[in-house]
This record gives C-alpha cells, structure tokens and sequence, in this order.
C-alpha cells in the first residue's frame, strides 16, 4: 500500500461516511424530493440509485482497466446507462439502497488500497472524463458525491 492509495481510500471513506450520514437522516418527504429535471425527474432517492450503480460500474471499470482493458467503450452513453440503471433498482427502497451503498463504497475502498503506486498511472477510457488514469478516475469518484451533494443540499436546505 502506497502513501497515494492510503491518501484517496481515505479520500473515499470520508466522502462515503458524509453521504451515509445525509441519506441516513432523511425523512420520508426527503426521500421523495426532486433534486434533477433535466430529461427524467430524480429525487433524493434517485441520486442514491445513481451513487450506487455508478460506484458498482466503476469498479468493474478500473479492474478492467487495471487488468489491461481500454476502458469505456467510445460509444458508451452515460444518460442511457444511467436511465437503464435507473430502472433496474426502481423498487429498491431507500434503506436497501443505503446498505448497498455502505456495501459497494466499502468494496471501493478495499480495492484502491490494494492497489500499487505503478497502478496508479495505468491509463484507460472513463466514460465522463475520456482518457485518464486510474488515480484520477478514482478521485472522480469521490468528486462525484461532491458534485452531487452540492446540488442536493440546496434542496435540503443546508
């Protein structure tokens, strides 16, 4: 374990314990809040959905690419696999979602520390930011929750 792995896995147990704690403390008229209207309407419940099959889509991603494997393919569309995505945990509800965000993120966390500093550099295609390396990918992934939070909170009126 690199002084880089143990910096991003800390990286991500931070962002990850921040997001369990906001989804945690929802009510149930939270849950159901729109958070996005741009094409489909998503609410609170809809984001956690999308942390949780996004995180779940990276790891099989960065072993991939990890492994030798270029990565996204040019084609890949990020509205339509995050609609399909979207559809396939419709009727998951908001506690299932949550473990299984505690689970994934945990899975996250124990994959980048085993990861070495050479492995760090290993390039691959991302499907949001092209051409990268797995270190920058994996800080996407942290980076996501923030970008995300930052327009929920709105809504929740932090």
């Amino acid at each position: 374990m690199s002084d880089s792995t143990v910096f991003l896995a800390e990286r991500l147990r931070i962002e990850g314990d921040k997001m369990i704690e906001i989804f945690s403390g929802l009510t149930d008229e939270q849950w159901q809040q729109t958070v996005y209207t741009e094409g489909t309407t998503w609410t609170m419940r809809n984001v956690l959905a999308h942390f949780v099959t996004a995180e779940r889509g990276f790891l099989k991603l960065f072993e991939s690419i990890r492994t030798g494997g270029a990565g996204a393919s040019d084609d890949f569309d990020i509205n339509r696999y995050n609609a399909i995505q979207q559809e396939k945990t419709q009727d998951l509800q908001p506690a299932e979602l949550l473990g299984q965000y505690i689970a994934v993120r945990a899975e996250m966390i124990v994959w980048v520390t085993g990861l070495d500093q050479t492995e760090l550099s290993i390039s691959g295609r991302h499907p949001y930011l092209g051409e990268a390396t797995l270190v920058d990918m994996i800080k996407m992934v942290y980076r996501h929750n923030q970008i995300h939070h930052r327009d929920f909170r709105k809504i929740l009126g932090d």
